[in-house]
């Protein structure tokens, strides 16, 4: 969610934009222990938009154990609704239910945002760690480019912030994907994204976002996050976005997603990563109560 007001901030500044924020009904363990993401039917206080996807305001949490979710503090802080996904879906049902909802708001721009850049992932990367959830996302972001509607980008926030491919891994996959065009621009933090970027940060819990934030005010170097199980190695250059054809990312250098983009859900994609011999967030996290994390394990 930070992440993505990130862009959303430039173009409401930029050109009068009106952007709506979402994310995915899926959080880290240390807010929500359960495994996974959580259904639709799960969340309370929402409005149903389309098919997986609702509408959060502040108080829209989870039912039976009261978390809440990045999106409602994110609509807490903007005072507007946000929007959440239900990751349980599959690629199919997760971009109708966008469609949907872009055509109600008058949408004619919808961004994929990943933090760090793990969405291009290929599988064999020694700290790759949340490969599920954004394979499946990209998946659908394909879905949406080529069917009639709102221009569709994917986007890498913060290049290595989330400690899962290194800066350098993610730069190899940009590089490859600006070699078949599939790069579409560069887009730096500025001071009055980072200010608003702050009050983001102090609302919503996240280590990975706020490191762009610290990389744009002049920090460099190692910074340990997790607890101290994923070690970043911090570049001026996270401080930054860049955007993506996902179809062109699809046919180059993300595979995960295109090994997903039939699954009917999410255990479905999760089947079929394993596959391809990788091991998801969703493994992780639900062995976690038996096992430790591997070290450098992180959702």
């Amino acid at each position: 969610m930070v992440g993505a007001l990130a862009t959303a901030e430039y173009c409401r500044l930029a050109f009068g934009a009106r952007p709506v924020l979402g994310g995915v009904s899926w959080e880290r363990r240390p807010i929500d222990p359960q495994p996974g993401p959580r259904q639709a039917e799960e969340i309370e206080n929402a409005r149903p938009l389309g098919p997986a996807v609702l509408a959060a305001r502040a108080d829209t949490r989870v039912g039976s154990s009261g978390v809440r979710f990045a999106e409602s503090r994110m609509a807490e802080l903007l005072g507007e609704e946000t929007v959440v996904v239900d990751a349980n879906r599959g690629p199919a049902a997760i971009a109708a239910g966008l469609g949907e909802v872009a055509a109600a708001f008058g949408c004619d721009l919808i961004v994929f945002v990943d933090v760090g850049g793990d969405v291009l992932a290929q599988g064999d990367e020694p700290g790759l760690g949340s490969p599920l959830c954004d394979a499946v996302l990209l998946a659908a972001a394909v879905r949406l480019e080529e069917a009639p509607g709102p221009d569709v980008l994917g986007a890498v926030f913060g290049i290595g912030c989330d400690g899962e491919l290194t800066p350098d891994e993610v730069l190899a996959r940009l590089d490859e994907l600006e070699r078949a065009s599939g790069v579409l621009g560069r887009l730096a933090i500025d001071d009055a994204v980072a200010d608003r970027l702050d009050e983001a940060v102090a609302a919503v819990p996240t280590e990975a976002s706020a490191l762009a934030l610290r990389a744009f005010r002049g920090e460099s170097g190692p910074v340990a996050i997790r607890d101290g199980r994923r070690l970043v190695d911090l570049r001026p250059l996270a401080a930054a976005t860049v955007f993506f054809d996902p179809a062109v990312a699809v046919r180059t250098v993300a595979p995960l997603a295109a090994a997903v983009a039939e699954a009917e859900d999410l255990d479905a994609a999760n089947e079929a990563l394993h596959e391809r011999g990788v091991r998801s967030e969703l493994d992780w996290e639900r062995d976690a109560p038996h096992t430790s994390l591997p070290p450098r394990s992180a959702h």
